[in-house]
């Protein structure tokens, strides 16, 4: 009896371990990760740009509250970019939480966001709820911020093609790729999640998501077990060149499930635009 108590009491102090290890690494400032994107037609004569690109903020308790948000917000301005991209999910709606934020909460320190041109977003399905309706609005207008519902802006030299949420039915592909034409200069796609990218027009080299969180449980010598993605793990996580097109994928800031991240840390990347030959 005495070694099935001590067996029981290093189970518990592992798991307890693991479950400390997840929440600290959900809660550590995220990785800045770095890529330089030549653009074939980036109009000549025109400077590099800066792009911030952040997502799946999920700002709700014990791993996200407002504050911590309030500090990466200072880590992107201390970078000094161009235009600030925001590929969803603001918000969180989850069991397991210590706190739950509301939209206006989960977006005020994103007041504080700095750029030459900017900053633009799309929604996530998180940020339209359980009734397919989103209460951020007003918010993220208060907060200076560009919302795209299937339609396109142009900051810079950059022409934004943003899409709605995918997995909520508000995605439109024909209305978006209209946008995107009526407007000149080197396209990228923004959406939230990277399952987009396959029925996406050739015309469109590049596009920018989150949702995957890589992963976010990640376990050593297995891999990612998950992207909730309806390609598998295709599009779990970076870089993913394909034929004809490039699909980036951040890590993102927050969780959802469970307020871990184990293998799979918080990032957001710094992309330097140009037009220089690959």
């Amino acid at each position: 009896m005495k070694r099935f108590l001590l067996l029981l009491l290093a189970l518990l102090l592992l798991i307890a371990g693991i479950l400390a290890f997840g929440l600290s690494t959900a809660m550590r400032d995220p990785v800045v990760r770095r890529l330089t994107i030549h653009m074939r037609d980036w109009p000549r004569g025109a400077a590099p740009m800066r792009v911030v690109l952040i997502s799946d903020l999920h700002v709700a308790g014990p791993e996200t509250p407002p504050s911590r948000l309030a500090r990466i917000v200072g880590q992107v301005n201390a970078l000094r970019p161009d235009l600030i991209l925001i590929a969803g999910d603001f918000e969180q709606y989850r069991r397991v939480t210590t706190r739950v934020y509301d939209a206006e909460e989960a977006t005020a320190p994103l007041a504080a966001l700095h750029a030459r041109y900017g900053v633009v977003a799309v929604l996530g399905n998180h940020d339209y709820g359980r009734y397919d309706k989103t209460d951020l609005l007003p918010w993220l207008k208060k907060q200076h911020i560009t919302l795209l519902r299937n339609d396109a802006v142009r900051r810079g030299a950059l022409t934004i093609a943003g899409a709605d949420d995918l997995y909520h039915g508000k995605y439109r592909e024909r209305r978006l790729d209209h946008a995107a034409r009526a407007l000149p200069g080197p396209t990228v796609v923004l959406s939230h999640t990277p399952d987009v990218a396959p029925s996406l027009p050739a015309r469109y080299p590049l596009v920018l998501a989150g949702h995957t969180h890589c992963g976010q449980i990640v376990p050593p010598l297995i891999g990612p077990i998950t992207a909730s993605s309806n390609y598998g793990l295709r599009y779990v996580c970076g870089l993913i060149r394909e034929p004809g097109r490039d699909v980036l994928v951040t890590a993102g800031i927050g969780t959802s499930g469970v307020p871990l991240r184990i293998g799979a840390v918080p990032d957001f990347w710094l992309l330097t635009f140009d037009g220089a030959t690959r």
